[in-house]
């Protein structure tokens, strides 16, 4: 049981069954209590139970919802109960879930499947012996996680409990995480530094903390809870790190800061460096959490502005290859791709095409094509690029997005900036710039002269919109359904 998820937690359980696993602001259940939790939600599943939607609050009942399934031999679907009910709908049909783990208040969002609640008898009653018997497989699925498709359809990452064991055990060999450490739990279930948050805490001994919605609601009430808590350990975008960066101090309880999800730029931890730990990571879903890691305080920020993505996590290797897949000398760009204990087993679903980028080995392994940029740096370190797909044509000629925003960021006077394209009446692209200025004295046309010094003229978005902040969905990326668009006829 060494290399399943709930095996790990029955071993920790077994050293620290009278520590704390899990703070929230009135209440705190040690592992022996949530083990207790875990049973009693177990043995109210139906016999044969295969697959799981969990649509809960995020609380201790969530956490042990989540490994009562994964106790069974079952794997769980998570989506946060206030994503859109087709979105949910589309989900749980496409999993094939046998019910769904929900709250009473929850229930008309789910009245198409089964459910068994989590805040009725199940957790309140005293608990007792199991006499059920469960059984977990190291290649079983631990859990599917629905990220969005490029072909308009989420797809769902299909990833096994040796998959997670891995992880835990990359994480427990870079950061160290033990008694007496306490993870913040901030992230959304549907994002994989979720399964950063809980399992590398737990499954070491670690405490989880997990703050209320109200906690969550600007980042001082955030640091208030992460201070009162004494939290150690706290994961997250760049964009919630940029936000500490801004103030005049961090609780000082905070040992570790972890970045990833997006590309980390040096200004949105510069003044963090020194009262931290801070890393930068790297990795898709589709390989389990991060596949690299990078420390930022003794590092070196690329031209750029951004922080390399580091070195391979422990049991996972990355090469940088060309189209042909063969690999590209050091300095070269190619295509980052992932080997190792972390690449998932792929999509579920009707995702032949997309599978494609799982690609089987002569040894059996697989690996993953990314479809993001990158090379290798001089002293071995990895540096990332963009995605192969973020080119547009402008005028016939091919432009980069993601370079755009790169050299947009570099501007003076520009806190935070966002580049995405769109098209006219007639299809044809165009960029429109959100920048978020650092002061009162900002101006569009030092902004175009700037950018006009590095990038010709074509690459110079058509449009630059002044934003007071920007916007971020529950995933903790910029929400483009909030930003205004600037319509441009042919």
């Amino acid at each position: 049981m060494e290399n399943t998820i709930y095996g790990l937690f029955q071993e920790t359980v077994n050293k620290n069954r009278n520590n704390v696993a899990i703070i929230e602001n009135k209440r705190t259940m040690t592992f022996g209590e949530l083990s207790d939790m875990v049973d009693m939600i177990a043995d109210s599943f139906p016999d044969h139970t295969k697959s799981v939607g969990i649509v809960m609050r995020h609380r201790a009942e969530m956490i042990a919802s989540i490994l009562a399934v994964l106790k069974t031999g079952a794997m769980y679907v998570p989506a946060e109960p206030t994503f859109p009910t087709g979105r949910i709908h589309y989900m749980m049909d496409e999993a094939g879930v046998d019910f769904v783990l929900t709250e009473m208040q929850l229930a008309s969002k789910l009245d198409q499947y089964e459910q068994i609640y989590s805040d009725c008898s199940i957790c309140t009653a005293a608990p007792g012996s199991s006499t059920r018997i469960y059984k977990q497989n190291p290649e079983d699925l631990a859990y599917v996680l629905y990220t969005s498709g490029t072909t308009g359809r989420p797809k769902g990452v299909s990833v096994t409990n040796r998959n997670v064991c891995h992880y835990v055990r990359a994480f427990e060999n870079e950061f160290h995480p033990k008694k007496g450490d306490i993870m913040l739990q901030y992230s959304v279930c549907s994002f994989d530094i979720f399964v950063e948050e809980v399992f590398t805490s737990l499954l070491n001994g670690a405490a989880l903390a997990i703050p209320s919605e109200d906690d969550k609601k600007d980042i001082r009430s955030l640091m208030a809870f992460v201070e009162h808590h004494g939290i150690t350990m706290l994961s997250g975008f760049p964009y919630l790190l940029a936000e500490m960066n801004h103030l005049q101090s961090i609780p000082g309880s905070l040992r570790l800061l972890i970045s990833g999800g997006d590309v980390l730029r040096a200004h949105h931890v510069d003044h963090l460096l020194d009262k931290a730990e801070v890393y930068n990571t790297y990795g898709p879903s589709e390989t389990t959490v991060c596949a690299s890691y990078y420390r930022c305080r003794d590092g070196q920020v690329l031209e750029d502005g951004t922080y390399p993505i580091g070195h391979p996590v422990l049991g996972a290797e990355i090469r940088i290859l060309d189209a042909e897949g063969n690999e590209v000398k050091k300095g070269e760009t190619g295509e980052i791709c992932i080997y190792g204990n972390g690449v998932s087993r792929g999509y579920i679903g009707d995702h032949d095409e997309e599978n494609k980028a799982f690609e089987k080995q002569s040894d059996g392994s697989v690996m993953y094509r990314s479809g993001d940029l990158g090379y290798i740096l001089p002293d071995g370190n990895i540096a990332f690029l963009h995605r192969k797909d973020t080119q547009i044509m402008i005028y016939g000629k091919r432009v980069e997005v993601m370079e755009v925003e790169s050299r947009l960021y570099q501007c003076e006077g520009v806190e935070q900036a966002i580049v995405r394209p769109f098209t006219d009446e007639e299809g044809l692209s165009y960029m429109i710039a959100y920048v978020v200025p650092s002061g009162k004295d900002f101006k569009v046309s030092r902004i175009r002269k700037e950018l006009s010094e590095n990038l010709t003229d074509f690459m110079i978005p058509e449009f630059i919109v002044r934003m007071p902040q920007i916007p971020l969905n529950t995933n903790g990326k910029p929400d483009m359904t909030r930003m205004p668009v600037v319509m441009k006829e042919a």
